[in-house]
């Protein structure tokens, strides 16, 4: 399976953006070539200057690279305002709730809402350019307007995913130093209302003082608790405020957005993206990735509190004036039809979702594609996670009707957009292969000194020059993103990006991503740092140790196992039910229930070296059940292997 090539469906590349790898091979000539006046050239013709730069690139102080010196813009201008004079009677989001319930916007409506909104945060709270808001919502369409007000005043939003608890929430806040929330009551998940608002009024309850006003739109109208003098109502205020506002005048190098990713340590981190760089990216990529076109509907899964849903639900689509789909609900309710039926009510062009959601459609409805007019369809795409070629294959040929290109994207929240993808209308693909950079990315499989690897031989995916969409720090962390980001590999002396993640290259220069080779978990395309999770567990009063590793699983691509040795005991070690319910208790109150373990095992001790350190690969090779083929001499005590084995398999 790994052998088998598909091409690309004739009639789709005569019409597509890049029609051929001799075009991506001449694209890729230019960027090396002429490195700085590749991305000039781009950022001319895709972005709407209000004034323009005098430097494409200042490496001077690298790694903290500058794009687009002194150049001016707009953000929400640049995917709303300049549709206006083509565009502004064209969808530009359609949003389905959960139950059903549909709304169709505008770019005209979109203007005057986001206006609205953004008029709400200066005129009600006094939001000014770089403060920050914090946006805990649901999949409804004022997330999408809240992030685009905050853009409009200049405002930097760090979108919070819905399904983290309140010590998480917390801690975003404060470590942002947020002066506002933006939340909901609640919304609507499988037919029944859930809620958010009283997750921030915990959050709030200790700590948080940077926070003014808590914004909250009633989504579900369940009652909630409102607290006087800061608690405020968006629904009624924000039909006060004018239609027009003026878009602040951003620099290029001004923060956009913050948003936190879980780390190796336990801390998240702040990844800070900047204006210009950022949406020049999230366009290009639309443009090249999914070869949307001007009169396309695009439908990406994803939730806003995730970087996918920023770049390719929010600011991406809409900087290429395209119609973008918002959905609230799960892709299972109230059936396993629930996806594709939307796929042929709206004619939906391009759809991207995660492998996770794919195994799910798959074994939960196996046939249910074949039930519904999928014909709208022509380029299909996955995210967050390897694709398994089972899944991929279901995906291209029942889904697909095998004409469609699937882009498998490699990217990260610090590189704003895709990195490694197919090109739907030139690519050559493998399932279950990432293929090969896309135009001005020097990605590169090395080895920690930069020398290539060889064939076949598992290395460090590394992007060797800096590109417009990438990180610019961790918020208030220098220190922590050089070396979180530039202190693991060097190429020619210099050190390098490391994405984090292991990959190798076949003999035709396809590079396949192998996961992840620090301790951080991929939940459903979810990253989870072990750190964060093993000092959620500690805080159970009853163990003394703990050890977090990755299990392969064939719906979530990897699922939690925890390894603990009790502080006391009846001295029986495995799998412990009522311990895993009161530890992943704890785990869902400290971070949210995406970070539930599926697996605790007691155990008698961890394998540890002489020096402390943990040996988490033999860890992992239990959870996995294979066998031990690591050295374990220098373990401290080495007849600690059998012993976890022994408790774990019974």
């Amino acid at each position: 399976m790994g052998k088998e090539i598909y091409y690309p469906n004739k009639d789709f590349s005569k019409q597509a953006r890049i029609k051929n790898m001799c075009e991506y091979n001449d694209l890729m000539e230019e960027a090396k070539s002429d490195y700085e006046g590749f991305w000039d050239k781009l950022a001319k013709e895709k972005i709407d200057w209000f004034s323009p730069y005098t430097k494409v690139l200042d490496e001077s102080n690298a790694p903290f690279y500058k794009w687009f010196i002194d150049g001016k813009l707009n953000v929400s201008y640049q995917c709303i305002d300049r549709h206006l004079d083509t565009k502004k009677n064209k969808a530009a989001i359609i949003f389905e709730g959960d139950r059903g319930d549909k709304e169709t916007v505008t770019y005209l409506e979109l203007y005057r809402n986001v206006n609205r909104f953004a008029n709400l945060l200066k005129n009600e709270f006094g939001i000014k350019k770089g403060d920050r808001v914090v946006i805990y919502m649901p999949m409804i369409l004022e997330a999408a307007y809240a992030m685009l007000a905050c853009a409009r005043i200049g405002a930097i939003h760090s979108v919070v995913f819905g399904g983290f608890s309140a010590e998480a929430l917390r801690d975003r806040i404060e470590d942002a130093n947020a002066k506002l929330v933006i939340t909901a009551d609640g919304a609507f998940r499988k037919g029944k209302a859930y809620m958010l608002k009283p997750v921030v009024d915990d959050a709030l309850s200790k700590g948080c003082d940077s926070v003014e006003k808590v914004l909250v739109v009633q989504r579900n109208f369940e009652d909630i608790t409102w607290v006087e003098g800061r608690d405020v109502c968006y629904n009624e205020l924000v039909k006060n405020q004018s239609n027009e506002c003026e878009p602040e005048v951003m620099d290029s190098e001004d923060p956009l957005f913050l948003l936190y990713t879980s780390g190796s340590t336990g801390k998240p981190k702040g990844v800070q993206h900047s204006q210009a760089g950022y949406i020049l990216w999230a366009r290009l990529t639309m443009e090249w990735v999914f070869d949307i076109k001007d009169n396309d509907t695009f439908w990406c899964t994803a939730d806003v509190g995730w970087i996918t849903g920023h770049t390719y639900i929010v600011y991406g689509p809409l900087a290429s004036g395209a119609t973008t789909v918002m959905f609230e609900g799960v892709p299972t309710y109230p059936d396993a039809g629930r996806a594709w039926k939307m796929v042929e009510e709206y004619k939906i062009n391009q759809f991207y979702t995660a492998p996770t959601a794919i195994r799910v459609l798959h074994k939960t409805g196996e046939d249910e594609p074949k039930k519904y007019d999928l014909s709208s369809l022509k380029v299909l795409g996955t995210v967050g996670e390897p694709i398994d070629p089972p899944a991929w294959k279901w995906y291209y040929e029942v889904v697909g009707g095998s004409k469609c290109a699937i882009v498998d994207t490699w990217w990260q929240t610090e590189t704003g957009g895709h990195m490694i993808s197919p090109l739907p209308g030139a690519t050559p693909i493998k399932p279950a292969c990432a293929t090969f950079p896309l135009p001005g990315i020097m990605a590169e499989v090395i080895n920690k000194d930069g020398t290539p690897v060889e064939v076949g031989e598992k290395g460090y995916l590394c992007i060797t020059k800096p590109w417009p969409s990438m990180i610019r720090t961790i918020w208030g962390d220098d220190e922590r993103f050089k070396k979180s980001y530039f202190g693991d590999c060097v190429k020619d002396g210099k050190p390098v990006y490391f994405s984090g993640d292991g990959a190798v290259v076949d003999e035709d220069g396809y590079i396949t991503i192998t996961g992840r080779m620090d301790d951080v978990i991929n939940v459903s395309g979810h990253r989870l740092g072990t750190a964060e999770i093993e000092a959620a567990v500690k805080k159970h009063s009853n163990i003394a140790e703990v050890a977090v590793v990755a299990r392969p699983d064939e719906i979530k691509g990897e699922s939690i196992f925890i390894y603990v040795v009790l502080k006391e005991g009846d001295g029986s070690f495995g799998i412990n039910a009522e311990l895993a319910k009161e530890i992943n208790s704890i785990i869902s109150t400290e971070i949210g229930n995406i970070a539930k373990a599926d697996t605790i095992a007691v155990v008698p001790g961890l394998p540890k070296t002489r020096s402390g350190k943990i040996m988490r690969r033999i860890l992992r090779a239990i959870a996995k059940g294979e066998e031990i083929k690591q050295d374990t001499s220098t373990l401290e005590d080495p007849s600690v292997v059998e012993a976890i084995q022994k408790a774990v398999n019974g």
